[in-house]
């Protein structure tokens, strides 16, 4: 059994149910929602929309990271979420994640009101950013990820899929931990999408149990993904059902939490699963 993780006045109880993390993305570019919430109104409603809409985590990220995605400066980032944070925070007490990779970010954005490190990188591109998490207690999600938004996508290549994401994030945790991280503080993602050819992300998906033996509660994000695309030849606004099935699957396998754009659905789709699995 994983130990809770109380983050403000949210306690996190790992297997007892999948919690959601609603995304908020305050950036021109994003490859679903770029540019709809660069407005601080807009941003702030989107925000009450999901967690009205049941989201237990706030996700906030100011650079894209799609694939081929140009890299976007540390100030430019601030100057993007700050404000966001700081207006959550200001009428929420939810629990608010930082998708950055930067260390300045995470920093001042945690000063903010932010509580979770969200880092695409698992600590490899900022090298102060150990050190940012460690001294802040923060929580952190440490994700799998082949070379960076540039590269992951020119041909990615696996010999065993599962088997090489487990020992890159077993060897990130043992880095967190020696840095001052408390291994009960660190939420492990597969990194769907990230470096990973269509068939990688089924099998990631399909056998998310494997995931299960590093002992720390997992994060997976299936939103609107481009392997959602491929199966159902639509556009990525148009990838909601298509994402609430693997939606679906992973509630089914008791994945701990999953990083969706439209939580108001997949608060339903969860709870559907969750009255299944109570039948007996």
């Amino acid at each position: 059994m994983l130990k809770p993780l109380k983050v403000r006045n949210k306690v996190f109880e790992w297997g007892q149910r999948t919690y959601l993390v609603g995304i908020l993305n305050v950036t021109p570019d994003s490859f679903s929602d770029g540019g709809l919430y660069l407005n601080l109104k807009q941003a702030l409603k989107r925000a009450e929309e999901m967690i009205e809409a049941g989201a237990d985590i706030i996700d906030v990220g100011g650079e894209s990271t799609r694939p081929f995605a140009k890299p976007v400066p540390a100030d430019e980032e601030l100057k993007r979420t700050i404000p966001v944070i700081e207006a959550i925070r200001k009428y929420w007490d939810i629990p608010i994640s930082i998708d950055t990779y930067k260390a300045k970010v995470a920093k001042e954005a945690l000063e903010a009101g932010a509580d979770i490190v969200n880092d695409i990188s698992a600590l490899r591109f900022d090298h102060d950013m150990a050190r940012v998490v460690a001294e802040s207690g923060a929580p952190l999600i440490l994700m799998h990820m082949k070379g960076n938004p540039q590269t992951m996508q020119l041909d990615p290549y696996y010999e065993d899929v599962l088997a090489e994401i487990s020992t890159f994030l077993e060897e990130r945790i043992n880095f967190a931990e020696k840095a001052g991280i408390p291994r009960d503080r660190i939420i492990i993602d597969p990194g769907l999408g990230f470096g990973k050819r269509f068939e990688d992300n089924l099998k990631i998906i399909k056998e998310i149990d494997y995931f299960k033996r590093h002992q720390l509660p997992i994060l997976v994000g299936p939103s609107r993904k481009s392997f959602i695309g491929q199966i159902l030849n639509k556009e990525a606004k148009e990838r909601d059902a298509g994402t609430m099935a693997a939606v679906a699957y992973l509630a089914l396998k008791n994945v701990d939490l999953v990083r969706v754009h439209n939580v108001a659905m997949a608060r339903d789709v969860i709870k559907v699963m969750e009255a299944l699995k109570e039948v007996r």
